[in-house]
C-alpha cells in the first residue's frame, strides 16, 4: 500500500509551545509562550532549517525574522483535550479526545493509603514521595536508599509516580517488579497516574549519582484504538524513536527504538531516512527539550538544544526523497521562564516539509482545533480510515 507519499516522518519537539492557547487562563497559563521566551533571552538565536520551513512566519521571534519564501506549510494547533500532557497531547495528534485529565501529585504528594499499599507489596518504607527534580532527589535520598534498603518515590509535574533503584544494589530486575507493582496499584479511578516510571541510577554517593538509560515507562493503555492501530492493521510500519512506545504502551507499533538522547533520537531518525525503504509512519519524540531544559526552567539550555536540533534536522531534510514527507510538532508547551515546573498550556506548531514542496513553494494554513489533524493526515495519505470514535480532519491536499 502506497499513499502520495510513502515514508512520513512526524517529530515531536517535546514541549514546544508558540503561546498561550485561547483556554490557556483556565489552566493558569495566560501569557506563557515557550518559544517565543527562549528566543527572548537568547543573544543570539541560530535555527536556520526551522527558519527555512516557516517558523518565524508562523509566529514573530527576536533573532528568527520570517523568510519572504518559506519551504515548509505551517500552521498552529490548539490542543482539544483537557489536559496539558505528554500522553494526552500525543494521544490526541493519533485521534483521542480526551476528557477526563489523568491526576497529578505535584502540590501534595502521593496518598497516605496508596503509599502504604506499595510499602507492603514491595517490603519496603518509602522515602521521598514529593515533587522533585530527578537529580536532586538522588543528592538528597540516594544514600539512605542504599544504605537503609528504602525506596525513593516522587513525582513531577506530570502525571507520573516515578521510583528510583540503583542498579548494583537493588537491581534492574527488582526496580522493574516493583515498577510493575505500582503500575497496578495506580490503575484504580482515585490513583490514576498516566505513567509509571523506573528510574535506574549508579553511583556510591551524593555528588556521584548518576541515572542510567536503563529507564522503563509503564504507561497507561490508550482507551481505544488509534491511528498507529489502524495503519498497523493495514499493514503498515509504524516505526517509534524515543519514548513513543511507552506512550502508547505499544499499542499499534511495529518496531521501537530506545534513544538516550534527543540527538541520538534525530541520528537515530536520519539513518533510518538514509538507509532504509519502509512504508508507512516514523514517529518520533525528542523528550531532552522537556525533560532536561523546560522542567528546569533553563531558556538558555533549551535555546541551544534547539539549535543542535536544528543542525540535525539540515541533515535530515537534505536526505529526504522525493516522496516522502516531514512534520514538525508538539505536545504541550513547557515555557521554561514561567512560574512553577509544571507544562504550560500552548498552541503548538505544525510545519510540514517535502522536496515536492519545491514546486509551489510553501505557505501558512489556517490554525487547526485539534493535534489529530495530524493522524487524520497520515492515514488519508495512506488510504485508512481513522478508528471509530477518532477525532481529526485531514490536511493532506494543502501538502501538496
Amino acid at each position: 500500500m502506497k499513499g502520495r507519499y510513502q515514508r512520513i516522518f512526524t517529530i515531536v519537539l517535546d514541549s514546544l509551545g508558540i503561546g498561550n492557547a485561547p483556554d490557556a487562563a483556565r489552566f493558569g497559563d495566560e501569557g506563557a509562550d515557550t518559544l517565543g521566551h527562549i528566543a527572548a533571552r537568547m543573544e543570539s538565536f541560530h535555527i536556520p532549517n526551522l527558519q527555512k520551513l516557516g517558523i518565524g512566519n508562523l509566529k514573530p521571534l527576536p533573532h528568527v525574522p520570517p523568510v519572504s519564501d518559506p519551504m515548509g506549510r505551517f500552521f498552529a494547533l490548539r490542543e482539544k483535550s483537557l489536559g496539558k500532557d505528554t500522553m494526552t497531547g500525543h494521544w490526541e495528534m493519533m485521534g483521542i479526545y480526551t476528557t477526563k485529565p489523568f491526576i497529578t501529585f505535584t502540590e501534595t504528594g502521593f496518598p497516605p493509603a496508596l503509599i502504604h499499599a506499595l510499602e507492603l507489596e514491595t517490603g519496603r518504607s518509602i522515602i521521598g514521595n514529593k515533587a522533585a527534580s530527578g537529580t536532586a532527589i538522588l543528592d538528597e535520598l540516594g544514600e539512605q536508599e542504599i544504605k537503609e534498603n528504602k525506596l525513593i518515590v516522587y513525582t513531577s509535574a506530570d502525571s507520573v509516580l516515578q521510583i528510583c533503584g540503583h542498579e548494583t544494589h537493588m537491581g534492574l530486575e527488582t526496580l522493574y517488579h516493583y515498577c510493575e507493582i505500582a503500575r497496578k496499584l495506580t490503575l484504580r479511578d482515585e490513583w490514576r497516574v498516566g505513567r509509571v516510571i523506573a528510574r535506574p541510577y549508579v553511583g556510591e554517593k551524593r555528588g556521584e549519582f548518576r541515572r542510567t538509560s536503563n529507564r522503563r515507562d509503564y504507561a497507561l493503555q490508550p482507551p481505544q484504538d488509534t491511528a498507529l492501530n489502524a495503519l498497523q492493521d493495514a499493514g503498515l510500519q509504524v516505526i517509534g524513536i524515543g519514548k513513543i512506545r511507552d506512550i502508547f504502551d505499544g499499542s499499534g507499533i511495529t518496531r521501537s527504538l530506545h534513544s538516550d538522547s534527543s540527538v541520538q533520537g534525530m541520528d537515530q531518525t536520519i539513518a533510518l531516512c538514509m538507509q532504509e525503504d519502509f512504508t508507512g509512519l516514523c514517529f518520533v519524540n525528542l523528550v531532552d527539550f522537556d525533560a532536561l531544559w523546560g522542567h528546569r526552567r533553563n531558556p538558555i539550555g533549551y535555546g541551544q538544544e534547539l539549535e543542535r536540533f536544528d543542525e540535525k534536522l539540515g541533515v535530515l531534510i537534505r536526505s529526504l526523497r522525493p516522496d516522502d514527507l516531514l512534520i514538525l510538532t508538539a505536545d504541550h508547551g513547557n515555557d521554561p521562564t514561567w512560574r512553577g515546573t509544571d507544562h504550560t498550556r500552548e498552541e503548538v506548531p505544525f510545519l510540514a516539509y517535502s522536496p515536492r514542496f519545491s514546486e509551489r513553494g510553501g505557505g501558512a494554513l489556517e490554525t487547526a482545533e485539534d493535534f489529530a489533524v495530524i493522524g487524520a493526515t497520515i492515514c488519508d495519505n495512506f488510504g485508512v480510515e481513522m478508528p471509530k470514535g477518532s477525532i481529526g480532519v485531514s490536511v493532506l491536499d494543502a501538502l501538496k
